[in-house]
């Protein structure tokens, strides 16, 4: 296969930090390039240089062996280089058609545009992604796996010869990752090279050809696919074996400390997008809740805390009627949300890490009219180690850190308001091996100290070695319920399915 693009000597260097030191690499056309590392390596700053939107500090890329300089994304544009980047980029008060083509806007004779040419167009592109999603939808009116599918198609669109996906599955079900794995062996086929970040292991051993690993800035393994396995890459990730974050020990559950009765919350257009749903939770216990999208499950978790004030439904806590139906008073009662989309709803980027992680229980800090400075300091401090969140210094903006640190910062932030509950939605999106390892241990540490946790995933691994209790949804409803021992992927993905099923289970 032949070489598009390469990196010799790519070093970057930010303020107090060196991303990148020295790094070579080999793109290969018309194959998979996967490269994986943990949060932090560098693996987002070589794929922004590729794309324009970082500089090398030293070295240079060569495209079909000649020197190139990206001065910006339009440049890499030029080239032939696309990027779907993990913090998704778009416009949520514009359709999708307008998220597809702005700035390529398709113009009937260069006067104006075209909007019925680029309607065809998304409907073709969302056609060819198997998504029934609508060209004059609002974007921001999309969960954030439709989001996610729309930044596809966008790439899909310029028909670029080099792709880059940055974590492209980490928002989507199980069945839009199969038709994404089949777009991308379409374009292996018509000699598009692919870039393919993930922390999915897994994924990267299916439809890899080519694997690079980065850590702390540096390559350190290079080589086709054939032969690599899950250890390889872990010890190449980290230097050594597996971090395993399966349950291992078991505690005692207290008495019910959560229980939510027939929460309904009608969906726009019509119909319902969480049905009666009924679940209880007790102190200790950690709870998964599964379903594909569109289940209703983070749109519970948006009940809960307070989201929707139109939602009817009814909850306890510790057998006491939750009567406040505002997010702050939920979280004064002892509810704490760690948001699936972390960008927009669980961090404020211009302030520093510090000032976030504190944002929700300044209370906790504050003597009157006065805020302990030194009080907050210490208490960052030790949820930074606690959580082993990677920074220079607290009071750096949290939009400098990577994606993983940031969630930490976004967990650390719904812990310091010492919860009775903890909801969670798709808490390791985003989060390298390492860093769910630690995630994972904290929540078993939580639970055994009697925290009550119920957290969504879609990740089935997951789900199966870290709950205690399994609730399954489909459109909106329960549709099944196993606990820990009786449980199989098997009979977890077919209660997933029962998308029309009249029954409703109460958990």
């Amino acid at each position: 296969m032949t070489i598009g693009l390469q990196i010799r000597g790519g070093t970057k260097v930010y303020p107090g930090t060196r991303a990148l030191k020295s790094v070579d690499f080999d793109l290969h056309m018309g194959a998979v390039n996967v490269l994986v590392g943990e949060n932090g390596a560098g693996k987002s700053t070589m794929m922004k240089v590729i794309a324009g939107v970082e500089q090398l500090t030293e070295g240079q890329i060569l495209m079909e062996g000649r020197p190139v300089h990206f001065a910006g994304t339009q440049d890499a544009r030029r080239h032939g280089i696309g990027i779907v980047f993990q913090e998704l980029n778009l416009f949520p008060n514009l359709t999708v058609a307008e998220n597809i083509f702005i700035g390529r806007e398709m113009t009937r004779a260069g006067v104006d545009i075209d909007m019925a040419a680029q309607r065809r167009a998304t409907r073709d592109l969302m056609a060819r992604l198997e998504h029934d999603i609508s060209p004059d939808a609002l974007v921001g009116d999309l969960r954030v796996g439709q989001q996610q599918i729309v930044e596809i198609a966008k790439s899909l669109a310029q028909d670029a010869r080099i792709l880059i996906l940055d974590e492209p599955t980490s928002a989507l079900s199980a069945a839009e990752v199969e038709i994404l794995f089949r777009v991308i062996d379409d374009l292996r086929r018509d000699g598009v090279g692919i870039v393919y970040i993930s922390h999915r292991l897994e994924e990267l051993l299916r439809i890899g050809d080519y694997i690079t690993v980065l850590r702390d800035g540096a390559i350190t393994g290079a080589r086709p696919m054939e032969g690599v396995d899950l250890a390889w890459i872990v010890r190449s990730m980290i230097g050594g074996a597996s971090k395993d974050y399966a349950k291992t020990d078991d505690h005692p559950f207290g008495d019910e400390i959560f229980r939510a009765e027939d929460v309904c919350l009608p969906r726009p257009g019509g119909g319902l997008a969480v049905d009666h749903v009924s679940m209880s939770l007790r102190a200790g216990e950690i709870l998964g809740v599964y379903g594909l999208m569109g289940a209703g499950r983070s749109e519970f978790l948006e009940c809960v805390i307070g989201r929707h004030g139109h939602a009817a439904g009814r909850f306890f806590v510790a057998g006491e009627p939750l009567r406040s139906r505002s997010v702050a008073g939920r979280i004064r009662q002892g509810i704490a949300l760690i948001p699936e989309d972390r960008k927009n709803d669980g961090l404020v980027q211009m302030l520093s890490i510090r000032e976030n992680m504190t944002l929700s229980s300044l209370d906790a800090i504050t003597t009157g009219f006065h805020m302990d400075l030194g009080a907050e300091k210490r208490r960052v401090a030790d949820f930074v180690k606690r959580l082993t969140v990677k920074i220079a210094s607290m009071e750096n903006p949290v939009s400098s850190l990577s994606g993983g640190n940031q969630q930490k910062v976004v967990i650390g932030k719904a812990l310091m308001t010492r919860p009775r509950i903890l909801l969670m939605d798709e808490p390791s999106r985003g989060i390298d091996i390492g860093a769910k390892a630690e995630v994972f241990r904290t929540m078993r540490q939580l639970a055994a100290e009697g925290l009550g946790i119920i957290f969504v995933t879609s990740d089935l691994e997951e789900l199966m070695a870290l709950s205690d209790r399994i609730i399954v949804m489909s459109n909106g409803r329960v549709t099944g319920e196993f606990d820990r021992h009786d449980a199989t992927e098997t009979a977890v993905v077919a209660a997933s399915a029962k998308g029309h099923s009249t029954d409703r289970n109460v958990a």
